[in-house]
């Protein structure tokens, strides 16, 4: 697992209780999974795991679904989200970077 996740994106919630609190079947959960909308980890066991972070997504899914967005359309929209968000990470560690070059900050 990645350093200094937040609570909100460690994967330890079950898929049964995923069903609980959004209302979504187990069906529909796999099926996001298997359309690469939702990305679960894997226990020893083989049992997905999901975080709080995926319940959110799993929702906004579901009520774009229901709206009449199809599965890929909704892909595309968060790989272009994911884009922005990684372009905006680095778009701040250049700006970090060039405001510890003028001020001689170094990091060790």
């Amino acid at each position: 697992m990645g350093k200094d996740l937040s609570y909100k994106d460690k994967k330890v919630i079950t898929i049964g209780i995923v069903r609980d609190l959004t209302g979504l079947s187990e069906r529909q959960i796999r099926y996001y999974e298997e359309r690469k909308l939702i990305f679960p980890e894997r226990s020893a066991g083989g049992s997905r795991k999901f975080s709080f972070s995926d319940v959110e997504l799993l929702m906004e899914i579901a009520n774009k679904i229901e709206d009449g967005i199809q599965t890929h359309e909704i892909r595309k929209e968060l790989l272009r989200d994911q884009k922005k968000i990684n372009q905006d990470a680095i778009r701040r560690k250049m700006i970090q970077g060039q405001l510890n070059a003028q001020f001689g900050i170094r990091k060790n």
